[in-house]
C-alpha cells in the first residue's frame, strides 16, 4: 500500500516510515502537520493516511479536521487515526460517517507493531479498525441505553468486539467459541438492539457504531 504520514514526533514519524517500508509498504510522504498533509495527499493521492490527532499550531484537533477533509475531498483514501487519549467527542465525529476504511488508534496500540500492522491492513482494505478502549468508553457511556442493557455478557463482548472491526472468524478465536455460536450471539444482539439486518461486514459495524453514538 502507499501510506502517507502526518505526525508531529519526528521519532515515531521516523519509526513509522521505517516499519512500513520494512513491511513493504510505500510511503511517498510523511509529515509533521495537517496542511503539510492535505498538500501531499492533493499532490499524490496515497491510498492510506495515518494521521495523529493533535498537531501543530494548536494541537487540539487539526489532525481530526484533515482527515475529514481528507473523508470528503479523496472518498476513496482510507483514514487511520492515531490518539494520545481516547477523545469521544472527535472518535465519534469520525465515526459518524460511513466507517469503511476508517480507524481511530490510541498510540499505545502503535507500540504493539502487530495490531498496529493488522488495524492498517484491515483500514487498508476497506474495514474498521477501532482500538479496544474507545470502544470499551464509547460502550460505557451508553450503558444507560436500555435495549444496550439487555445484552448477556456475551452479547456485549460480541458487539464489542464488532465495533473494534473483527470478524465473526476472529471473535469466535478470541472468545474460544464456535464460529456458529458467535453468529447466534451476533443475530440475538441485533434483535435487541432492534437494528435491521444489513448484509456486510462494513454495514454491520457501522450500524453498531451509530446506534452507541446514539
Amino acid at each position: 500500500m502507499r501510506v502517507m504520514l502526518a505526525e508531529d514526533s519526528t521519532l515515531l514519524r521516523e519509526g513509522l516510515v521505517r516499519l512500513l517500508l520494512e513491511e513493504g509498504h510505500e510511503v511517498p510522504a510523511a509529515v509533521g502537520d495537517a496542511a503539510a498533509l492535505l498538500a501531499a495527499v492533493a499532490a499524490d493521492v496515497p491510498d492510506v493516511v495515518v494521521v495523529d490527532v493533535r498537531m501543530p499550531p494548536t494541537h487540539t484537533d487539526e489532525g481530526l479536521r484533515a482527515a475529514l477533509e481528507i473523508r470528503r475531498r479523496w472518498p476513496g483514501v482510507r483514514v487511520l487515526v492515531l490518539s494520545q487519549y481516547v477523545e469521544k467527542r472527535y472518535a465519534t465525529e469520525l465515526m459518524s460517517g460511513d466507517v469503511e476504511g476508517v480507524g481511530y488508534l490510541l498510540k499505545d496500540r502503535v507500540a504493539q507493531v502487530a495490531d498496529f500492522l493488522d488495524a492498517l491492513e484491515r483500514v487498508g482494505a476497506g474495514g474498521a479498525a477501532f482500538d479496544p478502549e474507545v470502544v470499551r468508553q464509547l460502550l460505557a457511556r451508553t450503558s444507560h441505553v436500555d435495549p444496550l442493557a439487555r445484552l448477556t455478557p456475551r452479547e456485549r463482548e460480541v458487539l464489542e468486539r464488532m465495533a473494534q472491526g473483527l470478524t465473526n472468524a476472529s471473535i469466535a478465536q478470541e472468545l474460544h467459541v464456535s464460529q456458529s455460536a458467535v453468529e447466534k450471539h451476533v443475530n440475538a444482539l441485533f434483535d435487541k438492539l432492534e437494528l435491521s439486518h444489513t448484509a456486510g461486514y462494513s454495514r454491520r459495524v457501522l450500524a453498531v457504531l451509530r446506534y452507541l453514538e446514539s
